[in-house]
């Protein structure tokens, strides 16, 4: 028995390593028959430990999004909550554009039955929210805006930039245009912006 689980422990951490090669080259869609055969197992292994497509993808962006959630709770004690709420989504805009998949597995709503309160989208929503809720109470974003309108946002900027041949670039270019969207109204002199070439609040 404690080999039969070592054995699957073993095939787990190939199938991921595989997983994260071919969904790093061919992105969400990446095949699970040529996931299976890299890492020399059968379809029925990898099923049996990725029931689903989208079980995969979680566990493949598991690490960073657990990253993303961690930078988000130590952003919560920065002196400024917009220029907070900021640097992370800047931090999540770069994650999704320079991965693969992820901003995929973000915009993707599974069936009411698969939904999981530990998927990477719900993470990185119950991170983000506390950020956006003290910009909010600081009247330095607008209350209308909500957890969602950022994420989709992100996701929007990744699916649009990912074919072009400085992804990053145009990326951090859609970023700075659209900050002055989350600012409540008070004329463009008012508005704490992005400075060209530097980070969120920079």
């Amino acid at each position: 028995m404690d080999g039969q689980r070592a054995d699957a422990r073993r095939n787990y951490r190939r199938i991921l390593a595989v997983a994260e090669a071919e969904v790093a080259q061919h992105g969400a869609e990446a095949s699970l028959e040529q996931i299976a055969r890299v890492a020399g197992v059968g379809s029925a292994t990898v099923r049996r430990h990725f029931p689903t497509r989208r079980a995969l993808l979680e566990a493949v962006f598991q690490e960073r999004v657990e990253g993303l959630c961690e930078h988000a709770h130590q952003l919560g004690t920065a002196e400024d909550g917009r220029t907070a709420l900021l640097e992370w989504l800047h931090a999540l805009v770069r994650y999704a554009v320079s991965t693969r998949g992820f901003a995929d597995t973000l915009s993707y709503e599974p069936p009411a039955e698969e939904h999981s309160a530990h998927s990477c989208g719900d993470r990185i929503e119950a991170a983000g929210t506390p950020l956006l809720q003290r910009a909010v109470r600081d009247e330095a974003v607008a209350p209308h805006v909500t957890f969602h309108d950022l994420l989709t946002l992100a996701v929007g900027i990744a699916l649009a930039t990912e074919h072009h041949k400085d992804p990053g670039t145009q990326a951090d270019r859609l970023f700075r245009l659209a900050v002055d969207g989350l600012s409540p109204e008070q004329g463009v002199t008012g508005r704490r912006k992005i400075a060209g070439g530097r980070g969120p609040g920079g």
